[in-house]
């Protein structure tokens, strides 16, 4: 233990040792005016003895001695209080209880404790506000103003009071509950609501505000965020509390301000014990594992410990980027990361007897709306017999779950990319009928952050100085965060039926036009925005069930169950490749490809 540490504690044991003798004595004099016999004042000393000798041991044995607790926090003052309490039960059972000394004034070791425990804690209280008057303010350290006096917000006040290194000064913070309006906290006043925040900005020279609100909403973040970068001051906030150790607030949680901090959903609730029992010690094969859905994917699965996960992908070097990601080196020389494409039925057969797969994610697609117009056999060849090369190999090998990884464009498809995703959902309904696994597919909207997604696209823009490009000025669409979207997925292959279309949850659609004009004013450019119209057959906004479909949600809050026709595969023949759509009426049985409009029985 470093001498300075030792010095502290034996200081703090002396401090609490006195105490007691100072109770003791200030009761004798205020009760019995120091008026007590010889036989009286040796019991009085007996009981201050042990008091002192009792507190150091209890103490101890609760190691407020042995620096569990920050001195004066308010875990202390609670250890204080328990060590207090027994104690002075001990010394009434040993004095009063058991009448062992009828000499003893007994009101000492009623009002003794009390007393003990106030000066005690004074002691400390008062240590703690000396070392706190003692801190010098960083140079350099901005003025921030806090939005939130919750929890989070004292928390982060307490720990820019801690670290000597912090480059945050709190002048104050703001708060809409107007019950907090007079409130003060480690010295800070609150100085109004969301009205009053520039205002006390400006009084005190503030360059910064954090939100301190861990579970705000996408609208205040909003808001708030408008008001703070509207009045040319920097925006900080906290993350959702999931993302915080233990619900824990650390300064290196504060971060800037990103679009994702708006266009994310609500919390993610993962029932973690459904996951783990069909992911745990199983052989768990990813397609499309280099991509951006894939390799996340790949990632959340690794952490629920499978006995095998094969990493299948056509582009080696994202193969390289996603081991590399997941286990920290790519050699690229294991069998488990496997280099083929799904159209190459031969190559799958290959992996499938060489791994046995037990449960597959099936990410792998061509996704581009535009690109697949130009191209719309290539959309085929990858989304629709990709998939069910890989549903026949599935159920040829007992495959026990198998998720395919869908779109919202499937719902009411005008698109090529909407038509193959919508026959590859089909094509999984009917395998979920006819083979002996479960067979499932997961509908959701945009990913933030996915290659050449619109984000990075806009940004790219910015960088090079404009001007961002939208479609439309009211062009809308869904969005989810990659981790978000993987977690979910994951979740849905736990409690999907075969057959079904798990639709996710994606909160409120979002105009694109919004987002831009975000990431302009994040930027601190002049930037232009220049419409150049929707392309053929874009939707101005997207549907998540299509006309006829009927969600249920049954086990998850952010789930939809939903029924969709199954597509017998021996009739694939019947379609053109160039539409995506039947060339005639089926006669086989088999109901025929639904179009867009038609409604489900």
């Amino acid at each position: 233990m470093p001498g300075g540490t030792l010095v502290r504690r034996s200081v703090v044991c002396a401090w609490d040792a006195a105490a007691w003798c100072l109770a003791v004595a200030l009761i004798v004099g205020t009760r019995y005016e120091f008026y007590l016999s010889a036989e009286q004042w040796s019991t009085v000393f007996l009981y201050a003895a042990l008091a002192c000798v009792s507190q150091l041991i209890v103490g101890t044995l609760l190691k407020l001695y042995r620096g569990k607790y920050r001195l004066g926090s308010f875990e202390e003052s609670l250890g204080l209080l328990l060590s207090t309490v027994v104690v002075a039960l001990l010394l009434v059972v040993a004095f009063v209880a058991l009448r062992g000394l009828d000499e003893f004034p007994r009101g000492i070791a009623f009002l003794a404790p009390p007393f003990a425990l106030v000066t005690m804690a004074a002691g400390r209280w008062a240590y703690r506000a000396w070392q706190g008057s003692k801190r010098l303010p960083i140079e350099g350290a901005e003025n921030v103003l806090v939005y939130g006096a919750g929890d989070a917000g004292y928390q982060l006040l307490r720990l820019v009071d801690i670290d000597s290194s912090s480059p945050f000064r709190v002048v104050g913070l703001v708060d809409d509950d107007p019950r907090k309006r007079h409130l003060s906290l480690l010295g800070r006043p609150v100085l109004g609501g969301r009205t009053d925040l520039v205002r006390a900005a400006r009084e005190r020279d503030v360059s910064t505000v954090i939100l301190a609100i861990s579970g705000a909403g996408k609208s205040l973040i909003t808001e708030v965020a408008d008001i703070v970068e509207g009045a040319g001051m920097k925006f900080l906030l906290l993350p959702p509390l999931k993302q915080m150790l233990g619900g824990r607030v650390k300064l290196s949680d504060v971060k800037e301000f990103e679009i994702t901090d708006i266009l994310g959903r609500r919390q993610v609730e993962t029932d973690v014990a459904s996951i783990a029992e069909y992911l745990t010690d199983r052989r768990v094969l990813v397609t499309g594992a280099g991509g951006s859905i894939g390799s996340e994917l790949a990632s959340q699965v690794h952490r629920f410990g499978p006995s095998r996960l094969i990493l299948l992908d056509r582009d080696e070097s994202a193969l390289h980027s996603v081991q590399l990601a997941i286990y920290g080196k790519a050699l690229l020389d294991t069998p488990d990361v496997v280099l083929a494409s799904i159209r190459d039925a031969r190559s799958l057969r290959e992996a499938f007897e060489r791994h046995r797969p037990q449960v597959v994610f099936h990410a792998a697609a061509l996704k581009h709306l535009p690109m697949l117009e130009q191209y719309p056999a290539e959309g085929w060849k990858t989304n629709v017999w990709g998939t069910n090369n890989l549903l026949e190999l599935a159920a040829e090998f007992g495959v026990e779950k198998f998720v395919n990884i869908s779109t919202d464009k499937a719902a009411n498809p005008t698109s090529i990319l909407g038509r193959t995703k919508q026959l590859a959902e089909r094509l999984t309904s009917w395998y979920g009928a006819n083979a002996a696994g479960t067979y499932l597919s997961v509908r959701f909207g945009n990913v933030l952050g996915s290659r050449g997604s619109m984000l990075h696209t806009f940004q790219q823009q910015i960088a090079r100085g404009g001007p961002i490009t939208v479609t439309h000025p009211e062009v809308s669409r869904y969005f989810m965060t990659i981790p978000e979207a993987c977690e979910l997925v994951i979740q849905a292959g736990a409690i999907g039926s075969d057959g079904e279309v798990l639709v996710l949850d994606m909160g409120e659609p979002i105009r694109i036009l919004d987002v831009a004009h975000r990431l302009i004013v994040n930027s601190g450019k002049d930037i232009d925005v220049v419409f150049t119209g929707l392309r053929p057959n874009e939707k101005l906004h997207e549907d998540l069930l299509g006309t006829g479909e009927a969600g249920v949600q049954k086990r998850h809050p952010l789930i939809t169950h939903v029924s969709v026709l199954p597509l017998s595969p021996s009739v694939l023949e019947s379609y053109d490749p160039q539409t995506a759509s039947p060339l005639i009426e089926q006669t086989d049985g088999c109901p025929p490809a639904r179009e867009a409009g038609d409604s489900i029985d």
